[in-house]
């Protein structure tokens, strides 16, 4: 098993493709990118490095089965970590989103997972400036900085190596100390 595990959920199929191009990034250090709906809490929690990424749908929601997706995803993960305990565990998100269609609901599911390993005790690593962007409101913010990367495939997929790029070279010095 690689030292970094990535996991994602996915309505689109995008996010499963920026985890497959930040698994190619990493090598060696990571192991193949797991759709959280294919998963199970203990192959989750056997790392202490991960790295997850979400898309934000509709008004601001984490993806699952009440959204409209036939598989199970964060929406039905995020409950089973109720008494899990991730102290010790270091997590970087990346999140997509749309900012002209949902402009007040940016990258939310970055906020969400944030908030949801934060409360189990998790170290969370990555921040993102929020410059370059143009959105009204995120769940996602904080001060100048998103929680996370946050991508929009749709309006700004030319800078999207650029910054999964320099999020990386930001994030494995945590990841892998």
């Amino acid at each position: 098993m690689a030292r970094i595990g990535i996991f994602f959920g996915t309505d689109t199929g995008r996010t499963r493709l920026i985890a497959k191009q930040i698994a190619k990034k990493l090598g060696d250090a990571a192991d193949a990118p797991v759709n959280i709906g294919r998963t199970t809490l203990a192959d989750f929690l056997a790392y202490d490095a991960l790295i997850v990424g979400s898309p934000t749908l509709g008004d601001g929601m984490l993806p699952g089965e009440s959204t409209g997706l036939s598989q199970p995803s964060w929406e039905e993960f995020v409950p089973q970590l109720v008494g899990a305990d991730l102290s010790g565990k270091t997590i970087a998100i990346f999140g997509l989103g749309d900012q002209k269609k949902y402009p007040d609901e940016f990258v939310d599911a970055i906020g969400l997972l944030h908030d949801a390993f934060i409360a189990r005790g998790a170290r969370i690593v990555g921040r993102w400036p929020t410059a370059g962007y143009d959105f009204a409101a995120s769940q996602a913010v904080a001060g100048d900085a998103f929680l996370g990367l946050a991508l929009d495939q749709h309006h700004q997929p030319a800078l999207t190596e650029e910054r999964i790029t320099a999020w990386l070279a930001q994030i494995t010095p945590e990841l892998l100390p």
